[in-house]
């Protein structure tokens, strides 16, 4: 047996200076000061829907948030969560094996433990915050801002739809290579979509304001994996191989509402009507998380609010794709497994009727960054070394990454490329400006 090289260390806060250390120092204070700024700003809306009792509960959740952003300014140690939700367990269990690493730095705690561990950690103790504290257990700190991004790139939604509706007239009479051409499109338009979220901005405007159509020549040489290609011949292929009974299954791990959410839709529309795929099952949040993440609510709110727009396009869009969850060619999940501090490599361990699901796939699409450093592990990874090989066994079926870089892990670089970038601009794996759709066939 060829020895199993060794894991690089997690990225994390302890490493002082690095992009982890000022994201737990300042970017998620600010997230959980805009969280509990929100709930005082819906004070008269909880009296007015609950009484007192909403009013009683909104202190309780803000003194719970305010308690919480103490413990991570301070390096506090991390501690077990003591709701009674589903996923507790499972968290209180990952707590003892980040106690137990025997390379570990003891009580794991803001700043010495990984950084993505305990960034995730937050977004639950967000979550126990109103989940713990009815009646308002079911207000999403995060919808405002969700919706507030959707309305804000409404002209850039409106030019993809009616870019798409255009394509759709004469989609039948298009050969193989104008095929091709319009799934790299909106391939990247997705990827590209991807620089709207507003945990990267702590909920700043991040909106798309311009047709993302227009620049898709300049940005380019801004994707530093692309393997478009092998996307195109796997979907070729898997049709060509297919029997009459066999569908070919897409699944898209969704990233962030609002605009991207609607490139992404684009995108599965297309793979149907270009007969390149016969399903789409979207993946998402079962809570509300890392602040523009979708979530069941957000996913079919965005659908009706297309649906009900008043731009022809906008709404065809939005009837067409109702459409197609009535059918059944469009399927939503949301497993809890997604908002767990887990990486993808302990899937089939923790969740494997997900990873059973998944292996039904002929391809999964990974949108955005979070989900690239859960591929990966969130390793200070050689920027060289294989993306098969840092995927660390997670092969459930072919998968493709579509990830702007938002944080400083990257693989499957070629030699010297990384070095290259760095040396002219320092920032540009933490900039979104630079992005990957980075392919791995399996097994």
């Amino acid at each position: 047996m060829a020895a199993v090289p060794a894991l690089p260390v997690s990225l994390s806060g302890r490493f002082k200076g690095s992009y982890a250390y000022f994201t737990i120092k300042d970017r998620l204070p600010q997230i959980l000061t805009k969280v509990i700024d929100t709930l005082h700003r819906h004070k008269n809306e909880f009296f007015e829907e609950h009484g007192e009792k909403g009013v009683e509960a909104e202190k309780r959740a803000i003194s719970f948030l305010s308690k919480l952003r103490n413990e991570l300014q301070t390096d506090k140690p991390v501690t077990p969560l003591e709701d009674e939700l589903p996923d507790a367990a499972l968290w209180n269990r990952y707590l003892d094996y980040q106690r137990n690493l025997p390379n570990g730095n003891g009580e794991p705690s803001w700043f010495q433990s990984p950084w993505l561990y305990v960034e995730c950690y937050m977004y639950r103790r967000i979550h126990a915050a109103l989940a713990q504290n009815p009646p308002i257990d079911n207000f999403d700190v995060f919808k405002e801002g969700k919706a507030q991004n959707f309305f804000e790139s409404q002209e850039a939604i409106i030019a993809l739809c009616t870019y798409f509706q255009e394509l759709l007239k004469n989609i039948k009479d298009l050969d193989e290579k104008q095929l091709q051409e319009e799934l790299f499109k909106l391939l990247q338009v997705s990827l590209w979509g991807n620089k709207c979220d507003l945990s990267f901005s702590a909920g700043e405007d991040s909106s798309q304001k311009s047709s993302p159509l227009q620049s898709l020549e300049n940005m380019v040489p801004y994707i530093l994996v692309n393997d478009m290609e092998k996307v195109w011949s796997l979907l070729v292929n898997a049709k060509k191989n297919g029997t009459e009974r066999s569908n070919v299954r897409v699944d898209i791990i969704l990233d962030n509402a609002g605009f991207e959410l609607v490139s992404d839709l684009v995108l599965a529309d297309f793979l149907l009507l270009s007969k390149l795929a016969d399903e789409v099952y979207f993946h998402g949040k079962s809570i509300p998380w890392y602040v523009s993440d979708t979530t069941k609510h957000d996913f079919n709110w965005t659908i009706r609010q297309l649906g009900s727009a008043n731009h022809m396009w906008m709404s065809r869009c939005g009837v067409n794709w109702e459409g197609n969850l009535k059918k059944g060619v469009w399927v939503f999940l949301d497993h809890m497994f997604w908002t767990l501090p887990h990486d993808f490599s302990n899937m089939s361990e923790v969740a494997p009727d997900l990873y059973a699901e998944l292996q039904k796939s002929n391809l999964l699409l990974f949108k955005g960054d979070l989900n690239y450093r859960k591929l990966t592990g969130d390793r200070k990874w050689e920027y060289t070394v294989p993306f098969h090989q840092a995927l660390n066994k997670f092969h459930p079926a072919p998968l493709c990454s579509l990830r702007t870089l938002k944080c400083d892990t990257q693989v499957g670089l070629k030699p010297g490329q990384g070095e290259q970038i760095q040396a002219s601009e320092p920032e540009w794996m933490v900039s979104g400006k630079y992005g990957v759709i980075q392919f791995d066939a399996g097994l």
